[in-house]
């Protein structure tokens, strides 16, 4: 299974050009949303073109393997006018003897994670800042920020293929974090 997981688009729509043309190169089995999807700061408004209806005709071209969760930014209007649904707290995905439990990342995360079973990955954004870490049998991945990075790597998503979770940056789609999922699989659960 090859997934594409990105965040935190905000309306914004400067890079929407670019992570389609992402999504045309590969062939990704499913595509993960993981929240703050139509809303920003005022602050922001002015400064780059927030567009939440461009955003919605987006991810709406990707419906049939889209996946999308609900973030801190997402409003109960936005959930309801989507035409795909919305996941609110946590979704699972099977891949490869693996779960991998997808979320925004505002209510679990590195600091405080759900009960999960097997060799496991939590996965999210909110944080705009990408990292891989492993603690206690679990991977978490921060995918960054497609919109609005709090760091020098610039905008990024991630892709999950073969037990591997890779951070790329949308700029220029050059390797910004690597890391194997290498837990031992075993079938008893």
């Amino acid at each position: 299974m090859k997934i594409l997981f990105f965040s935190d688009i905000h309306g914004i729509t400067k890079n929407l050009a670019k992570l389609e043309q992402v999504i045309k190169k590969n062939n990704f089995t499913k595509i993960v949303n993981l929240g703050d999807m139509y809303h920003c700061s005022f602050a922001i408004k002015g400064v780059l073109e927030v567009n939440p209806s461009k955003v919605k005709d987006f991810l709406n071209n990707y419906s049939s393997i889209l996946l999308n969760l609900r973030g801190n930014c997402d409003k109960d209007y936005d959930i309801l006018t989507s035409k795909f649904p919305i996941c609110n707290e946590v979704s699972l995905i099977r891949s490869d003897g693996l779960n991998i439990y997808c979320t925004h990342g505002d209510k679990y995360n590195i600091a405080k994670t759900p009960k999960l079973n097997g060799p496991s990955v939590l996965i999210y954004g909110h944080y705009h800042k990408p990292y891989i870490k492993k603690d206690n049998g679990i991977t978490y991945v921060c995918v960054g920020s497609v919109s609005l990075p709090r760091d020098s790597f610039g905008p990024t998503y991630a892709i999950y293929e073969n037990r591997k979770i890779t951070i790329y940056s949308l700029i220029n789609n050059a390797k910004i974090i690597e890391g194997e999922v290498n837990y031992e699989v075993t079938n008893n659960w």
